[in-house]
């Protein structure tokens, strides 16, 4: 979690949404409605995108043999440079703790809420209860509870967020952000790999990297077709790592070729997006996701998401590996730092906040 905002900020009512499925109202406030534009169309039947997303085997990468190893590289590269995406299977965690960081975010959630709101969110920050990324009073909210920790360096942690109730919640996310960060680190390594480069290229740049933690809460909405759960957005970390809660609706969307396409979960297999630091290293050549998620009219959704970035002291910008003539480089160099504060002060909105390292025209974009 990056440096925030120190001004007051004046972001009007948020209604908790969860308070308001408990009201059972079937009139959507205003701030939820969406514009025209930025509905969601809900088809009743799947994208056939959706049959077509990448699935990565990590066992192949890991212990596989050379062919397996060989065609599983190459897919990853596919999936990175055609989606920003992938769906990761035999990752190697064990599906006992991918239950039980479920089942302390669930309890946390069905707490009353005067006592989650003992954790708040303060306005623009990204830590604590409650909904981030607001930043006025009439813009428009997600259908969404959001409970947000860093982890590390200890320095970005905030104590006084981690809640004590329930008992094991703060037990169970260290257990669980110690098994995601080395699939990360994994997973960092074999995309250095289909890219040609020293595995551990990424590890060395980084330095001591940093990792935060999101539990998104998506109620049942009486008027899914008005809202959104969560608005586009690419995100700004090098990977991000999503657990869809077992057995929910699906609910997260990816935008590919002009369509919002959903990600039908596969069985124990975590979410892998591309971040912007990533298409920025690679000049482009990976890109990051783009996504949304969207509400159903009767099932309430659950994710738990893992952000994996660079050390804010660590300077970015295109790999010289990435940049010739023929591809000069897209992006300028910055502090991993500055683009997190930016990222994190402005509201999300499709991958806008990416045009903070943009080069347009040999004229750099800044913040």
């Amino acid at each position: 979690m990056a440096p925030v905002l120190n001004l007051p900020l004046n972001v009007g009512q948020i209604d908790d949404v969860q308070e308001l499925k408990k009201a059972r109202k079937t009139q959507i406030p205003n701030r939820f409605v969406r514009d025209m534009a930025e509905r969601p169309k809900l088809a009743a039947t799947p994208s056939s995108l959706s049959s077509s997303i990448p699935v990565i085997d990590l066992k192949k990468l890991m212990r596989g043999n050379k062919e397996e190893f060989h065609l599983e590289i190459l897919k990853l590269a596919a999936s990175c440079e055609e989606w920003g995406f992938f769906q990761v299977i035999n990752h190697e965690i064990e599906l006992d703790l991918l239950e039980k960081i479920e089942k302390v975010a669930m309890e946390f959630f069905m707490l009353p809420v005067e006592e989650k709101q003992k954790y708040p969110m303060a306005p623009g920050t990204v830590q604590g209860y409650g909904q981030a990324f607001v930043f006025s009073e009439d813009q428009k909210l997600d259908w969404c509870n959001m409970f947000a920790l860093g982890l590390v360096p200890h320095s970005i942690r905030n104590p006084k967020l981690w809640p004590t109730n329930p008992p094991m919640f703060g037990q169970t996310v260290e257990a669980y952000s110690r098994e995601i960060r080395k699939l990360c680190e994994d997973l960092l390594r074999f995309i250095a790999l289909s890219l040609r480069l020293n595995e551990n290229v990424f590890e060395d740049m980084f330095e001591l990297s940093v990792q935060a933690i999101r539990m998104n809460y998506y109620p049942a909405c009486p008027r899914p077709d008005l809202v959104l759960g969560l608005s586009p957005h690419s995100d700004g970390s090098a990977l991000t790592v999503l657990q869809q809660g077992k057995g929910n609706a699906v609910g997260l969307h990816i935008h590919k070729n002009d369509t919002w396409v959903p990600v039908q979960p596969v069985e124990n297999a975590l979410v892998i997006n591309i971040g912007d630091t990533i298409e920025v290293l690679t000049n482009g050549r990976y890109k990051s996701s783009e996504h949304r998620a969207v509400t159903h009219k009767e099932k309430d959704r659950l994710s738990i998401v893992t952000f994996y970035a660079p050390s804010y002291e660590v300077e970015i910008g295109p790999m010289k590996e990435m940049v010739d003539e023929s591809n000069p480089s897209k992006y300028r160099r910055y502090n991993h730092g500055e683009y997190s504060r930016h990222y994190v002060t402005n509201k999300l909105q499709g991958k806008k906040t990416l045009d903070f390292a943009k080069i347009t025209n040999q004229k750099v974009i800044v913040d």
